[in-house]
């Protein structure tokens, strides 16, 4: 049973560790930590806590280290801690000084995530649910073929190849992209599919050939915009863990993430509300046993635009990450909703 005392004990290992990354011994916590306790009471203590699971000991060392059993009760318990007033000034100066398209947005934040955390970020973006169609434009690039350019109202631009009968002069494809435009304007990209395009065939009917290219370009850009996207930010963080000095265990985590659909499948997103913290085996993947991961989803329009984590060992520094991690879900998911003020910042910085 942990009573109060073991509980307050457990604590102070946990957090010790964390800072030094260095087995807790009971000198130490008698020494550091004025608990009324002299050395022997603590290390009875701490061999009460071992056999409850709660510690072990490393074999060249006389200290004690946290089990997973031990984070999973300190994260459970943990209250929510807030960022400073300079942390937040940092984040938002970061986002006004480099986001000008939507996949800024997650660039940024898998980097300032990172960079806050000392740890792995991983943001995987569900992009159908943000980008809109806006207009196209055709750009001649000989007698039969022109590139096709889409542009969305998150400042983004996609482009595809179309054949279209020869002759045709700029003024009539500059008609015909107008006619495109005002049939798809406002339009999710993802929800272009065949129905839609079918108005476009009663619209624009008068060259066979060229209506089908032109549906068949849009169908591939709009399937393109609807597959997720993953952003990495502070792989290099891992050598700067004593955790990961041993370099077999940096190439394991390491080729985990180089493969995109296992990171898409290690952060997929939930229904869940709020904060979700893996820690060691609760993870999927054997290459991330010894790591945790707290991550969260956000959404736009209650529908989940995507997840961002953090990944990094277990001895990770829990409060900041939840507090950073709390901190931009909701700043993403006010971002998100906010279209209007979005499209305000990138004309500021045009």
């Amino acid at each position: 049973m942990l009573t109060d005392r073991k509980r307050k004990i457990l604590q102070i290992i946990i957090e010790d560790y964390i800072e030094t990354a260095e087995p807790v011994g009971s000198r130490a916590i008698a020494r550091k930590h004025d608990l009324g306790l002299s050395p022997a009471t603590i290390r009875n203590e701490m061999s009460d806590l071992e056999l409850l699971g709660y510690l072990e000991q490393p074999h060249t060392s006389a200290g004690r280290v946290p089990s997973a059993a031990a984070y999973r009760l300190y994260v459970d318990s943990l209250k929510p801690g807030t960022l400073t007033d300079n942390d937040m000034a940092l984040i938002d100066g970061w986002f006004r000084e480099r986001i000008r398209n939507m996949d800024d947005i997650f660039k940024s934040t898998a980097k300032i995530l990172s960079r806050m955390t000392q740890s792995v970020s991983v943001i995987v973006a569900n992009k159908k649910s943000a980008a809109r169609f806006q207009y196209i434009k055709f750009l001649p690039l000989n007698e039969t073929q022109v590139i096709l350019c889409i542009v969305t109202d998150d400042g983004a631009m996609d482009n595809g190849l179309i054949t279209v009968p020869a002759g045709m002069t700029p003024a009539e494809l500059d008609y015909l992209a107008g006619r495109v435009s005002k049939l798809l304007e406002g339009r999710p990209i993802a929800e272009i599919d065949a129905d839609v395009l079918q108005n476009v065939y009663y619209e624009v009917s008068h060259d066979e050939v060229m209506l089908h290219s032109l549906q068949r370009t849009l169908r591939a850009i709009a399937a393109k915009n609807s597959e997720q996207k993953v952003f990495l930010g502070g792989t290099k963080q891992l050598l700067n863990q004593p955790e990961f000095q041993n370099m077999d265990r940096v190439k394991d985590l390491l080729g985990i993430l180089e493969e995109e659909k296992v990171v898409k499948d290690l952060v997929s997103a939930n229904n869940q509300s709020g904060l979700k913290v893996t820690i060691g085996a609760e993870n999927k993947f054997t290459g991330i046993k010894d790591c945790s991961m707290v991550q969260a989803t956000y959404r736009l329009n209650g529908e989940i635009v995507g997840t961002m984590a953090v990944l990094g060992p277990t001895r990770m520094e829990y409060r900041k990450v939840i507090a950073v991690m709390n901190y931009l879900h909701h700043y993403l998911e006010t971002l998100l909703k906010n279209p209007d003020g979005f499209r305000d910042t990138l004309r500021s910085k045009s």
